[in-house]
């Protein structure tokens, strides 16, 4: 398995460069970015999670969690800030960070609270995955369709009848060339014997 991509993006240098360290230390990948806007021209790669300061010059934490959620949706933001900062914290929150914590913070509980963030972004993107995946009978190969209802509680079709309603083609039947294939080499072992 890869490490995690990590981005972190303080204006204060050496929390900047000791949690940079840090993160190494315990094996994640990671980039700094010294202020918000910085971070913005890095979004094309793409990062397991952003961590950012909340109040910075310029382009601050909220700016930052913005524009990463823009380009991609799903984008995990932690967000560090200051005491004196809560509300803007909470409000970040709402705008769909993942989570925060006060500075000065407390080492272990940074860690935990990233491996935390990793393993639920992880999680979110296989539900998103699976999500996407036509359900189809191991067995009968009858397509469940889930529309109008909740999920998995949908009507088992032929895969006739599904691509009927979804699309209204019809279908004609026959063989691909394998089949075929091997139907003939059935027939003509039936008209040996």
């Amino acid at each position: 398995m890869t490490a995690e991509k990590i981005l972190i993006v303080d204006d204060e240098k050496i929390i900047r460069v000791s949690l940079q360290q840090d993160l190494q230390d315990e094996g994640y990948m990671v980039d700094t970015a010294k202020d918000g806007e910085t971070a913005i021209k890095m979004f094309d790669k793409k990062y397991d999670l952003i961590i950012t300061d909340l109040m910075m010059e310029g382009v601050g934490g909220i700016e930052v969690l913005k524009s990463a959620r823009e380009i991609n949706p799903h984008q995990a933001v932690f967000i560090l800030t200051g005491y004196g900062e809560l509300d803007s914290a909470i409000n970040a929150l709402r705008l769909g960070a993942v989570d925060y914590l006060l500075k000065p913070y407390n080492y272990e509980e940074l860690l935990l609270r990233i491996a935390n963030c990793l393993e639920k972004s992880e999680l979110q993107e296989k539900i998103r995955f699976y999500e996407d995946i036509l359900p189809i009978c191991c067995e009968c190969g009858k397509i469940r369709d889930d529309d109008g209802c909740e999920r998995g509680a949908g009507e088992w079709l032929s895969v006739e009848q599904y691509f009927y309603r979804k699309m209204n083609l019809k279908s004609s039947h026959g063989y691909c060339q394998e089949c075929g294939q091997k139907q003939l080499d059935e027939i003509q072992q039936l008209q040996r014997r």
